[in-house]
């Protein structure tokens, strides 16, 4: 008898949604560390009460911090692999139509009520009254969505290319592009760093812009969504083939050792201070990052995918339900972590203890109130 792996199971991908779950409460974790970080990157490092002490950070940097280089390049890759399935099964009008409702309604009602709301609640907490129009653009993020500007960025990306695949007459009977050596993949980093490095140049890494869209972003989130758009059809999605996985685990591995070294060689003792010539601009400390992101990204992005069809094969209730409610658990971290973080403020205790309390309590909490919104309330059609 001939056993079918879930992940080929259905119309869904068993391991695509694990990994995009275990994606989603790493990404909770990291905005919950953000929240204490004197570097920033998270709305209530905005009025935290204690901050990391500088070799704190620099240890959970090294630690945590390479992985931020290419996990969302990761989502994007993933995305990318299961549009152009959706959209034949859709049609370009329901496509469009349903990607609006689940990304765009999330996104819009984040911007202009919830996130508002929950940073107004924070401050508050702080000492400090501000105003609506403060919280929507005052601030130094410009119409902030909080988390949901991924939501944003790919539903840009998916009507682009749903617009294209309109507008081109494409057909389902596209021709298949099989992805077989790193050579490929080493000639994609080559163009993604290059692309990132000239943007960098003009928009710096972590700047801000209206609607937060992470512009400084885009060459290596476009570049992965397109990626899996356009090997949609090699069956990449089921299967890496095991000798690029494993050949992408070694350079992804190899790279994120040498990060800290990389870092440490070159002077980097405090993240606060030393980082800003490595955001942008034409120097050697912004080539440098960019080669080290789009290594990472390309590499780490294929190889997590690979270990995903590897060993996220077989389900159970738990791992089930944190599937089915990984998408609400993202949409609701923004709101879940500024509430526990303003419980946790009265607490005397430093921030290296608050933070990871905070990553624990905000995965389980984000997660569990996913599942209630999706199996109890009709808010689970959206989410």
């Amino acid at each position: 008898m001939t056993v079918v792996p879930r992940t080929q199971q259905g119309t869904r991908l068993f391991s695509l949604d694990a990994l995009r779950a275990l994606l989603v409460a790493w990404i909770i974790a990291g905005h919950a560390l953000l929240s204490y970080s004197a570097v920033g990157g998270w709305a209530y490092d905005e009025v935290n009460e204690v901050t990391l002490r500088a070799p704190s950070e620099l240890v959970l940097a090294a630690i945590l911090g390479p992985s931020a280089l290419f996990f969302m390049g990761t989502f994007f890759l993933v995305a990318g692999l299961l549009t152009p399935r959706s959209l034949r099964r859709k049609g370009t009008g329901q496509f469009v139509h349903d990607r609006i409702v689940r990304l765009g309604i999330p996104f819009l009602a984040s911007a202009l009520l919830v996130w508002p709301l929950v940073l107004w609640l924070a401050y508050l907490s702080a000492g400090r009254s501000v105003s609506y129009s403060f919280l929507l653009t005052g601030r130094e993020r410009v119409f902030d969505s909080g988390a949901l500007w991924f939501a944003e960025v790919l539903l840009i990306f998916s009507v682009v290319y749903a617009g294209w695949h309109w507008a081109a007459g494409r057909r389902d009977d596209e021709r298949q592009r099989v992805l077989y050596s790193t050579g490929q993949l080493w000639a994609f980093v080559v163009v993604l760093a290059l692309s990132t490095f000239l943007l960098r140049m003009v928009v710096s890494a972590r700047g801000t812009e209206f609607g937060d869209l992470h512009i400084w972003q885009w060459p290596q989130l476009g570049a992965m969504f397109g990626f899996g758009v356009v090997y949609a059809s090699s069956g990449l999605a089921e299967r890496v083939p095991p000798r690029l996985r494993r050949a992408s685990g070694v350079i992804t591995l190899a790279t994120l050792v040498a990060v800290p070294v990389l870092a440490l060689s070159v002077g980097v003792t405090n993240l606060a201070a030393d980082m800003s010539p490595f955001l942008g601009g034409w120097n050697w400390q912004s080539a440098l990052l960019v080669c080290v992101e789009s290594v990472l990204v390309v590499f780490g992005s294929i190889w997590l995918l690979g270990v995903a069809q590897k060993r996220l094969v077989e389900g159970g209730k738990v791992r089930d339900a944190a599937i089915r409610s990984s998408f609400a658990a993202f949409v609701l971290q923004g709101p879940v972590l500024i509430m526990l973080a303003i419980a946790l403020r009265p607490m005397p205790a430093p921030a290296e203890v608050k933070a990871p309390l905070l990553g624990v309590l905000g995965v389980v909490a984000c997660f569990g109130l996913g599942w209630i919104l999706i199996s109890r309330t009709k808010l689970g059609r959206l989410l």
